[in-house]
């Protein structure tokens, strides 16, 4: 099942498999355009870098290079077609700490580059003032995963 274009975002997608984690992240890497913002959510476990190096593969990045930011926060790829920042939230509490521990408002100041960011709760009210693109990934272990796109 591939996503609908992001004309229509408003969409509730099942894996049930890694592999199609993967490809729905494909998906939308493909429809993906300079300065988007994509707020990803899900436990821990649920699939988050797995979908996000779906979304480079897309952009004809080397996923061997696509590694989850827990611990350096933020990764920068440079793809031929724009910048991705990819951040992970997942140790920083607190809304404002989680913006500025990332320079997340320096990042967006770069308005060609696309933003995906795990753990996009902690962020808390903030809105990137961007096309923002939110995905929710939900299920984790062996369980299908229900991917809502918004």
């Amino acid at each position: 099942m591939e996503i609908q274009s992001l004309k229509s975002k408003d969409q509730i997608l099942v894996s049930n498999s890694p592999e199609k984690t993967f490809q729905i992240g494909e998906d939308l890497g493909e429809d993906l355009k300079r300065g988007d913002v994509v707020l990803l959510s899900g436990g821990l476990g649920a699939g988050k870098t797995l979908f996000t190096k779906g979304v480079l593969n897309a952009l004809n990045f080397d996923i061997d290079e696509v590694t989850s930011p827990s611990f350096t926060l933020v990764n920068l790829y440079r793809t031929d077609l724009f910048d991705v920042y990819h951040i992970d939230l997942w140790r920083i509490e607190g809304s404002g700490d989680a913006r500025f521990a990332v320079g997340l408002d320096d990042i967006l100041e770069n308005e060609e580059a696309v933003v995906i960011i795990e753990w996009a709760d902690r962020l808390g009210k903030f809105e990137p003032e961007r096309n923002v693109i939110r995905v929710m990934i939900r299920g984790d272990g062996d369980e299908d995963r229900e991917v809502t796109i918004t």
